[in-house]
């Protein structure tokens, strides 16, 4: 019998065996990537969402915008010449959770901040097929009536600056007075503005 027909044989240590190949073979992959900068360092010029557009985040998450919209471009020609520049680790040091999903009803949306203006976006919002006729995304009216509630966002902003974010006190005390009279609509632009901005879109 050979050793491969022993060990098959033998569960426990075929469950041994499995668990030390997976392991090393995770470590291999994995711990080198903690040497990269490219991997742990924000791209040039990267800072934390404002208090408006972590509010915005929220509600993209919210309204399950992730369903239908990935936000990561593969380095691939078809979707660079689409989308724009294939996106980076480095752009997401600040996203907790990442919202890069893999469902594309929709376009992608990792490029999407400063291709059209606050009012594009406030029209598609409010009734997608009044800028794009043949959309099937649904219509979002209520975030331009409703107000934004400031009370929990500098315990968000406290959580995350716990995590690593460089939230400076003087940025989470004047949160509240950022978000006071703003609509879930103007959290949800400014968020969308914000992605991919710092990577110039190649189309």
């Amino acid at each position: 019998m050979s050793l491969q027909q022993k060990v098959e044989q033998n569960v426990g240590w075929l469950i041994v065996l499995v668990i030390l190949v997976v392991s090393v073979g995770g470590l291999v992959e994995i711990v080198p990537l903690w040497s990269m900068k490219s991997m742990t360092q924000p791209v040039e010029g990267l800072k934390p969402y404002t208090a408006l557009q972590l509010t915005g985040r929220d509600l993209y998450i919210r309204e399950s915008c992730v369903s239908c919209h990935s936000q990561m471009i593969r380095p691939f020609r078809a979707e660079t010449e689409r989308y724009g520049h294939y996106s980076v680790a480095g752009e997401f040091v600040y996203d907790r959770p990442f919202l890069w999903g893999s469902k594309r009803t929709g376009p992608d949306l990792a490029r999407v901040g400063g291709r059209y203006s606050d009012d594009w976006h406030r029209v598609h919002l409010i009734n997608p097929r009044d800028v794009v006729p043949e959309s099937i995304m649904p219509a979002y009216p209520w975030l331009e009536e409703n107000l934004i509630d400031p009370s929990d966002i500098k315990a968000k902003m406290r959580a995350l600056k716990n995590m690593g974010h460089p939230y400076t006190e003087e940025e989470i005390n004047n949160a509240p007075a950022e978000l006071e009279g703003k609509t879930e609509m103007d959290a949800m632009i400014a968020y969308m503005q914000s992605l991919g901005v710092l990577i110039k879109n190649k189309r």
